[in-house]
């Protein structure tokens, strides 16, 4: 009764409250220039190769390795190490979220053969906007190592996933549903006033105790952070470890990055109110409640275990939508399996979370941190993005050649589309990672973290 007294104190601390606003604060800009973006970019008729290539836009998630040694370094002259860094990349944030809408405001006004410059600005506008809700991850991400103790780990890693869920859930509503009332415009203003949120909770946020000071030079802070993480690790264990963490969630990735063309106009043509409130709405509450249980899962079976059960969980659900695209248009088929893959997405993004969480040390939480995101950032991004595109676009050909053998193999008949293949290749993709596993956690082996360091604050 105690333990179960002590872990719910875990989530009622100030710490977990502002863990979970600056949860929503980071994925408020990302689904901005993700999901609302493909749903914009599919409403005016672009290719699924452009939609997919488009998604280069979050190139700076894949590269904020790059500049996170500057966040160890420099001290902004207020709030401190982390909450300056957070303060600075929001007011940036609000800005170039503004920018977005007044662009997509004149793009609405202009014929289809002036787009050319305009999209190109429009993408230059949300890549600025990426960089900065990478700088702002960075910020957040080093802020949550540091201020977490041992105990608090599992809590820690599902506030900011039911905080950044939260987001991508308001977000999405928002965009599916009242786009067409208000305008994409108008939806994006709305986002930036969200963004205020984010930028009070830097204020609030107790600030963690400066147990490390920080580098005193730029080589300290750029070739430090890696050399500790692999001399701690070994060179093959950490080559492996990184790449477990680029190929983890690849297949999830794929399917997240296709899932609105394929429910919408270019597949199984659902609307966007439809899409909205299953995929925005229902499905992201089942996110949520993946990654609290998750969490909670996470603290009794360890990480080792939780990256077992929940990546091979997260594979399997990715069935939900090749059994949709093999039924074809079907609401309660949709229902099912957007919120069986969302919810098991939810459960193998904890422990994950958990696991990068686990591999950080304080000193160097901004770099180290920064580096293992952009790894898991380079899976989603940079392979997943034009992958899914391309893959996608050229399945359907391929399919259509084929209609008779694809017909009598999906025996209740493939869409002409080629989905039901592109769902099982994403499953297939998943299981590279998993085959990982056991070079550095093994199901009965136990890992430390740098998480015990701290106090309980």
């Amino acid at each position: 009764m105690k333990a179960s007294q002590s872990f719910l104190q875990v989530f009622q601390s100030r710490k977990m409250a502002a863990i979970l606003l600056l949860g929503f604060a980071s994925g408020l800009p990302f689904a901005l220039t993700d999901d609302a973006f493909r749903a914009w970019m599919t409403k005016a008729g672009l290719s699924l190769s452009t939609i997919g290539w488009f998604s280069l836009v979050s190139l700076p998630y894949s590269l904020k390795f790059i500049w996170s040694p500057l966040l160890d370094r420099f001290v902004p002259p207020f709030l401190g190490r982390r909450r300056g860094w957070m303060v600075l990349a929001q007011i940036g944030l609000i800005a170039g979220i503004v920018a977005i809408a007044l662009q997509m405001g004149v793009i609405a006004t202009l014929d289809p053969q002036q787009l050319t410059f305009n999209l190109q600005l429009l993408a230059l506008t949300a890549l600025g906007v990426a960089l900065l809700s990478a700088t702002q991850d960075i910020a957040i991400d080093a802020y949550r190592a540091d201020v977490v103790s041992e105990r608090e780990v599992g809590a820690g890693a599902s506030m900011t996933i039911l905080g950044y869920r939260l987001a991508l859930l308001l977000t999405g509503w928002i965009a599916f549903n009242l786009a067409d009332r208000i305008t994409w415009p108008w939806v994006y203003g709305l986002m930036a006033l969200l963004m205020g949120a984010g930028l009070l909770t830097s204020f609030w946020a107790p600030e963690p105790v400066e147990r490390d000071r920080p580098p005193e030079s730029l080589r300290q802070a750029v070739v430090l952070p890696f050399l500790e993480f692999f001399r701690r690790l070994g060179w093959q264990q950490a080559l492996f470890t990184l790449i477990f963490i680029i190929l983890f969630k690849l297949g999830d990735a794929m399917v997240a990055k296709m899932a609105v063309p394929f429910l919408g106009g270019k597949g199984l043509g659902f609307a966007d109110a439809d899409i909205g409130n299953i995929r925005q709405g229902m499905g992201l509450i089942a996110t949520i409640v993946g990654s609290l249980t998750g969490g909670a899962v996470l603290s009794k079976l360890g990480i080792n275990r939780s990256l077992w059960a929940f990546g091979g969980l997260q594979a399997l659900s990715n069935l939900g939508y090749y059994f949709l695209a093999v039924v074809g248009k079907n609401y309660p088929s949709m229902v099912a399996a957007i919120n069986v893959e969302n919810f098991c997405g939810g459960l193998g993004t904890a422990g994950f979370l958990g696991f990068l969480m686990s591999l950080c040390n304080p000193r160097f939480s901004a770099t180290q941190f920064a580096l293992l995101s952009s790894l898991m950032a380079v899976g989603r991004d940079l392979l997943a993005g034009p992958a899914s595109g391309e893959l996608a676009q050229r399945l359907q050909p391929f399919i259509q050649a084929h209609a008779e053998t694809f017909g009598t193999l999906y025996l209740a008949g493939a869409t002409q589309q080629g989905w039901a293949l592109f769902f099982l290749i994403t499953l297939v993709a998943s299981l590279p990672g998993l085959l990982l596993l056991p070079l550095f956690a093994p199901w009965n082996g136990t890992r430390s973290n740098f998480a015990n360091l701290h106090d309980e604050n």
